[in-house]
């Protein structure tokens, strides 16, 4: 690092601890453009302290980290949330791993991609996941925080960090490049990126010659002609599995593999990427699904900090501890709390109680769509109820959500029509050109802007520090805590979501999930809920509606019924079984055919286990 960049970051006193801090100015430069509030606010004080602590050069906004205590004061008064003034422990100065700019994103320090293991990292979206795969790959070189574009010597990068693996990884890299394969987060994108069929997608990919046989692995070989286009979630999911692992590489990156996968597909894909490792292969997974990350890992980093604003990798803990720890809120080792409450789950309970007068109700509704038919039995939804709907992907779920949200008629049987339905469907997206706050203002009024739902889902969401963001610029995290906010801001007698977890981090998966329960009791209404993260329906439920059946072929809706028989039917149908664990009571994936495993199955509790 060189001395001028050294110099701006004067260390500042902790009074509460008699050390010293590290001061970071970060300034967000999509709420800070020209003809905004925090543009204007900040070029109003701009040199007003004659030590020019905040500057511009056109419509470029500098804060000096070396500004005056006034200054530092204006700055962090800036509308919309555009500037954040962080203090952080001055130790972590030297475990600066890259910067972007004077006044943009921080990382410090970065996962460990470890032979023959996989590594997995959990935490909040905006951390800097993305920006550790670019270094890790070689793409970007650390900076260790000269963000002057002086580019550092791979020796000065390699002896910044303390022999071990992630050192002996580094030197790999600088020494003869290291072969990568990414998996993106965001597959409901490759359609944007290929305008073809499937084959032709893999065909471009396949290093090893084995395209017909991972196409088996992943499940995709009966869609192999099909454009990526007419695919669903689920199956554009798998598609880009099975084109990662169709790479020949030496570090395969997985973002999030388990979004838009049912249960059985999920395990499905744990084998496939623990057979990477059979193969020597080093693995880091980015993965929000904590039941998916606990039966996949051997070893988890936690990653936390402020979203935008900076990052800080933990150094790894066994995958239970990670977990346990991130759950808790509280890293014991580094003496930090980076949640102001533990996520606790609920044991032994029975919910439903609470529950009110009939808002819809069905009787033997059947569709057929092409070759593939649905039916379901007689059920009913009542006040003041989430109904989790469960089950295989492609087996009438969303059709049937849609006949009752009036989007498609059924071909035989009856539905009462007559409640009013708000639709968040699975793939959320929009055309808006205003702000996010113009956007909520188009779609549900100006009641969001205070009152109950301000503090029970907008805030819950942290939707209140996207205001001022562009609608269309929205990350896929972002936009669908909005999507969620303007569903339950509808006016509505049933509120129906599709994969409300799908780009959320762990936090938001929870917070999202106690929001639509809080919704629904506030406003006695009901919800209807179709998700594949276990631990999202287990927090969002009073019930569940089951399917069952053939992927693509036929489909049976059986319920709703109380949860417990409920996720026990769901479960015995894809042969798996959890057990909890006994400090955070969260629940675990048992392993197939284990004493646990066999003793459950055989007991018919494949999941409400003390």
């Amino acid at each position: 690092m060189t001395k001028d960049h050294k110099d701006l970051k004067r260390p500042v006193p902790n009074k509460a601890t008699g050390g010293w801090e590290m001061r970071v100015a970060v300034l967000l430069e999509d709420r800070c453009k020209p003809n905004t509030p925090a543009f204007d606010y900040l070029m109003k004080y701009a040199g007003s302290c004659g030590r020019e602590c905040i500057q511009f050069e056109g419509n470029k906004c500098k804060i000096l980290e070396s500004a005056c205590p006034v200054c530092l004061n204006r700055a962090k008064r800036c509308p919309g949330d555009a500037v954040k003034i962080i203090n952080l422990p001055e130790e972590l100065d030297t475990d600066l791993t890259h910067s972007y700019g004077e006044n943009s994103f921080r990382l410090f320090r970065l996962p460990a991609p470890r032979e023959q293991q996989v590594v997995g990292v959990l935490g909040p979206n905006g951390m800097g996941k993305s920006t550790a795969i670019n270094l890790l790959s070689g793409s970007v070189r650390p900076n260790l925080g000269d963000w002057r574009g002086n580019d550092k010597e791979w020796a000065d990068v390699i002896q910044s960090f303390p022999r071990g693996e992630l050192r002996d990884y580094l030197e790999l890299v600088s020494e003869s490049g290291v072969k990568i394969a990414v998996k993106p987060q965001y597959v409901d994108k490759l359609p944007r990126l290929w305008d073809g069929e499937v084959r032709g997608l893999l065909e471009r990919v396949d290093d090893r010659g084995q395209l017909e046989d991972y196409a088996a692995k992943t499940s995709i070989s009966h869609i192999l002609e099909r454009k990526l286009s007419g695919l669903s979630g689920g199956e554009l999911q798998r598609v880009a599995i099975c084109a990662t692992i169709l790479k020949e590489a030496d570090v395969y990156f997985f973002d999030e593999p388990s979004s838009y996968l049912d249960i059985h597909e999920r395990m499905r894909v744990v084998n496939i990427i623990q057979d990477l490792v059979e193969l020597g292969k080093r693995i880091i997974v980015i993965e929000h699904d904590l039941a998916i990350l606990d039966v996949l890992c051997d070893l988890v980093h936690i990653v936390y900090g402020q979203r935008a604003a900076y990052g800080i990798f933990t150094p790894p803990r066994t995958t239970r501890t990670a977990i346990n720890a991130y759950l808790d809120g509280y890293l014991s080792e580094e003496n930090v709390r980076i949640r102001d409450k533990p996520i606790s789950f609920l044991r032994g309970r029975v919910r439903g109680e609470e529950v009110g007068d009939t808002i819809l109700q069905w009787g033997d509704m059947k569709k057929q769509m092409g070759s593939f038919s649905l039916q379901t039995g007689e059920g009913s939804v009542r006040s003041a109820e989430v109904v989790g709907v469960v089950g295989p992907n492609a087996t009438g779920k969303t059709t049937m959500v849609r006949m009752i949200a009036g989007e498609v008629e059924p071909d035989e049987g009856w539905c009462t029509m007559d409640a009013k339905v708000s639709y968040k469907p699975q793939h959320v997206s929009t055309e808006f050109e205003g702000t996010v706050s113009q956007w909520l203002d188009s779609e549900i009024g100006v009641a969001w802007r205070s009152g109950e739902f301000n503090t029970q889902v907008i805030r819950p969401l942290q939707i209140d520090q996207m205001m001022e963001l562009r609608a269309r610029r929205l990350s896929g995290g972002e936009l669908q805590a909005v999507s969620i906010a303007i569903c339950l801001g509808r006016e509505a007698d049933l509120y129906l979501l599709d994969e409300p977890s799908a780009h959320l981090d762990v936090n938001a998966r929870m917070e999202a999930a106690k929001a639509i329960r809080r919704t629904m009791l506030a406003k006695e209404k009901a919800a209807m809920v179709i998700d594949h993260d276990i631990y999202f329906i287990d927090i969002v439920s009073d019930s569940l509606l089951v399917f069952d059946g053939e992927g693509g072929v036929q489909g049976n809706a059986n319920g709703p019924m109380g949860l417990r028989s409920g996720m026990n039917r769901f479960l015995e149908g894809v042969d798996v079984t959890f057990r909890r664990d006994h400090e955070s009571h969260r629940p675990r994936i048992n392993k197939p055919g284990s004493r646990k495993d066999r003793e459950q199955k055989r007991d018919g509790e494949f999941f409400y286990v003390d």
